[in-house]
């Protein structure tokens, strides 16, 4: 039974060196279109709730403290993903 070697990160960069020049090792290009602002809707309480903690925290206004705590929830919440995924991960290697 043969198993791949996962590539160390100098390997994956000497590849790519390499294969940058050579088109037919590259596959069709991707365009990636950044996506527009989207809405949402907040119920009246939970943004009165809200706009005064913007205000305990000193920010000129609730959008601004909305997104600082959105930010930082998905990065707790990638981060969770990310650990759990590993935990998988070593569990079944």
């Amino acid at each position: 039974m043969t198993t791949k070697r996962k590539m160390t990160e100098s390997e994956i960069d000497e590849l790519v060196e390499k294969q940058a020049n050579d088109d037919s090792a590259w596959g069709k290009p991707v365009r990636v279109r950044r996506t527009k602002g989207a809405s949402i809707s907040i119920p009246p309480e939970l943004v009165a709730r809200a706009a005064f903690l913007a205000k305990l925290h000193r920010k000129p206004n609730v959008e601004e403290w909305l997104t600082r705590v959105i930010q930082e929830r998905i990065e707790l919440e990638e981060a969770a993903f990310v650990g759990a995924k590993q935990e998988l991960v070593s569990r079944a290697g």
